[in-house]
């Protein structure tokens, strides 16, 4: 107890297990200016991640039912024992792979940190269908009329140990994440306490919320990518590539890649009366000299004395899946879709410019060659677009123009009466960090470097961002449920550091 009878936000202990890289730990921390006391997690990466970045904690690399509540305790009081196990065996993203009890069965681990040490408040997290943990068949498929039967259980067994239970679904984007993420958390007190959901503090931009001022708008996923990183063209080699960007490229691309880039492009470009575009201005080299709107907002003056005047971005799922040709994508003005443990978001760029006769586009009245910026790379553009769109069949890229005539409008994008045409497109996946400001991790947070100074590959960084927790999730529900412990707002690591070595 401090010298006024009040509780120090360091009395009690703060647990973080299946602590992962970070997020949850973060999260805690710029909510309360304090270190997370221990972090439990069996990954040797997870937890060399963890310990770079949160150098005050004591980690546990072990299985989580190796380590016994009780001497992580050693006899003081518990706060808070943060819990967000394995939930890939509970999730729908899983298919009809076979599940496992054991990895379904992580989240057991909860109870028994409530019966040896008593968690003042104990907070889950796990994805929607963990309300639906039921028993398996012999097959590992979960028994439809036993949907949610263990999710009960688990439930009557906190609350016969004197804990009120609730839980919630939150989206992080509602928080201030750039990521769409959803996830249920359910929290259990036994303080006597009511249990609070936090207040959303971000809406959409079309919403009443946001234009009367109550609420902030979401943010994009434009505002995590970096616009300073090159973009190769789909139509240049793994040669071409490595020559000119000192990139490693598989080429040619997947034919399911491609259809989705089409229908991206058509979808977020082409069809969409407000596309997202970016203006250009290659007079400044730095990553500030891209800005990105939307054409509900004035476009300003766009020089086309440069290669491209304008580039309209999407994103799409970059990986391949038979039968599967459908948008998988998004524009860049919502928040980015939920970041697995794959790397599997690509930026696709159209690089757009002005239709006109005398200026860097081309007329599309004359024959193919003289559009082309290289052999093949228009009319490949053309024929990737009428094939797919259900325009026609598969162009003849050799062909003159008139086997892609301009009244079909496919490649043309009308942006403040000005028509441009698409001269070529761009794809690269997102990089590590682009996905963890995603997420919502301070721009600070060391993803590279493990506790030990060991380089962390950029799978393991991709990994460790999927298994994560947006840190805006555990910031919010540690405000609104323990406000006694939190301090000051907080909003990179350096300030963390900075608040804890003071």
């Amino acid at each position: 107890m401090s010298r006024k009878g009040q509780t120090s936000i360091y009395d009690e202990l703060i647990i973080d297990n299946f602590a992962g890289g970070g997020g949850a730990s973060t999260g805690i921390e710029l909510a309360t200016g304090r270190p997370v006391d221990a972090a439990i997690n069996h990954d040797p990466d997870a937890i060399a991640m963890h310990m770079r970045n949160h150098p005050y904690t004591k980690h546990y690399c072990e299985d989580i039912w190796e380590v016994d509540p009780r001497k992580v305790a050693s006899g003081r009081r518990v706060g808070l024992v943060w819990l967000s196990p394995d939930c890939t065996h509970h999730s729908k993203a899983r298919g009809g792979k076979p599940r496992k009890k054991e990895i379904r069965g992580l989240a057991w681990v909860a109870v028994r940190w409530a019966a040896t040490v008593r968690p003042r408040v104990i907070a889950l997290e796990n994805v929607e269908e963990f309300r639906e943990w039921g028993p398996l068949d012999q097959d590992g498929q979960p028994i439809k009329v036993k949907k949610g039967q263990t999710f009960r259980n688990f439930v009557k067994e906190l609350e016969k140990l004197g804990y009120d239970v609730d839980w919630k679904e939150l989206r992080a984007c509602d928080y201030g994440a750039p990521t769409i993420r959803k996830r249920l958390f359910l929290i259990a007190r036994c303080d006597g306490q009511p249990i609070v959901w936090p207040e959303a503090t971000h809406a959409p931009v079309d919403s009443e919320a946001v234009k009367s001022g109550i609420l902030k708008p979401w943010r994009s996923a434009a505002e995590i990518i970096d616009w300073s990183l090159p973009c190769p063209s789909i139509f240049a080699s793994s040669e071409e590539i490595w020559r000119d960007y000192g990139l490693r490229a598989i080429r040619p691309l997947a034919e399911n890649t491609l259809k989705r880039i089409a229908c991206g492009i058509k979808k977020f470009v082409i069809d969409n009366p407000e596309p997202f575009i970016m203006r250009l201005n290659h007079s400044d080299t730095t990553a500030n000299c891209f800005r990105g709107q939307s054409l509900g907002q004035p476009l300003g003056t766009m020089t086309m004395s440069n290669e491209y005047g304008v580039v309209a971005p999407t994103l799409i799922q970059y990986h391949d899946e038979q039968g599967k040709e459908d948008v998988r994508g998004q524009s860049l003005s919502d928040p980015l879709m939920t970041i697995d443990t794959s790397p599997r978001y690509g930026l696709s760029t159209s690089f757009l410019t002005l239709f006109r006769n005398n200026s860097d586009g081309a007329d599309l009245r004359d024959p193919l060659n003289t559009i082309m910026t290289s052999p093949g790379h228009f009319g490949e553009v053309r024929a990737l677009l009428i094939k797919y769109y259900g325009q026609g069949g598969e162009v003849d890229v050799r062909s003159p123009l008139h086997t892609i005539t301009a009244k079909d409008r496919i490649g043309l994008v009308v942006i403040h009466g000005q028509v441009y045409a698409i001269t070529d497109i761009g794809l690269r996946m997102l990089t590590p960090r682009e996905l963890f400001n995603a997420q919502g991790f301070p721009v600070d947070y060391i993803i590279d470097v493990g506790g030990t100074g060991r380089s962390l590959s950029k799978t393991v960084q991709v990994a460790m961002c999927g298994n994560s927790v947006p840190p805006v999730f555990s910031e919010a529900i540690v405000r609104a449920n323990l406000p006694e412990l939190c301090g000051k707002k907080i909003d990179t690591m350096a300030e963390l550091m900075e608040e804890m070595a003071g």
